[in-house]
Parts: C-alpha cells; structure tokens; sequence
C-alpha cells in the first residue's frame, strides 16, 4: 500500500500545480477545479515521489506539482502498473488509461537538465468512484480479483 503525499490543482494549463490539503473527484470529469478536469481519458495524473526523487539528484528543486501532476504518491510503483489497473485512493477509485505522455514544447524541466520524467513515468487515470481524497490518505493497486469483481457488478464502470 502507497500513500498520497499530496494533491496539485491550477486554474490554467501549462503551469505548475500548487498543493491543497483536499480535492472532490467526479465521474466523466476528474478534480474539481483543476484545468485538466474534463470527459476525456486523462482526467487525473500520477507521479512517484521516487521518480521525482531521480530529477532532485540532478540538482533541481522540485516541489509537488512541478510536474504538474494531480497526485504526488509513494510507495506505489505507478510506471509498471498496466493500463486497465484500478487503484483505490482513499474510497474513490481511479483506472489507468495511459503511461506517459509527450513532454510539450518549452518544459522549462526538461530545457534545465536534458531530461523529464513525466513522459515516462507519469500515468492518468479516469474517475471510476467518486469522492473526496486528502493528503496522506492511502493509496493502493487493486487485485485482479477485486478489480474483476467490478467489472462484473458493474460497480460504477464507465461502460462507454
């Protein structure tokens, strides 16, 4: 089991996100007031401490959200989880959709360094279960068994 070490909004795209003690997380749209909150597959992203951890040893200061990512975790090996995997934070659940991204053009980490790790390592997720998750609580992979299970109940799955 992993932990939440924090959670990042912003109001605009293409910013860092800065940390909030809380955030409500919707079905079909990803955190309230986040600008990347919408009907699409990438309502909600992850990044590792531990991966952030690799970007501190070349030298940069990073706070959570540098890389403009909803949810800070540790614990969690987030980069090797398949998509399709379901993850319960606090009592929502999220469901992976993609690894990694396309660094867009002027990523002021990547111009430092030579290098980002959000391409690589970062995931999104959609919204499966709905509520409110603070910093510190639990996060944790679901087992097939109990992903399975889901699935078959139809436990709020996204049939589209």
């Amino acid at each position: 089991m992993g932990k939440i070490i924090s959670l990042n909004i912003s109001s605009k795209k293409g910013v860092n996100k800065e940390p909030v003690a809380e955030v409500r997380l919707r079905v079909d749209h990803g955190i309230e007031g986040d600008a990347h909150a919408g009907n699409w597959h990438r309502q909600v992203s992850l990044l590792a401490r531990e991966s952030i951890d690799v970007m501190r040893a070349k030298g940069l200061e990073l706070a959570p959200g540098a890389f403009a990512e909803n949810i800070t975790t540790e614990g969690i090996d987030l980069v090797h989880l398949p998509v399709g995997t379901r993850l319960r934070a606090g009592k929502t659940e999220l469901e992976v959709t993609q690894i990694g991204k396309k660094c867009h053009k002027g990523c002021a980490i990547f111009q430092q360094v030579g290098d980002c790790i959000m391409p690589r390592e970062g995931i999104f997720t959609k919204v499966i279960r709905p509520g409110t998750i603070r910093s510190g609580d639990p996060i944790q992979v679901l087992a097939a068994r109990e992903t399975e299970k889901i699935k078959l109940t139809g436990g709020g799955v996204d049939h589209a």
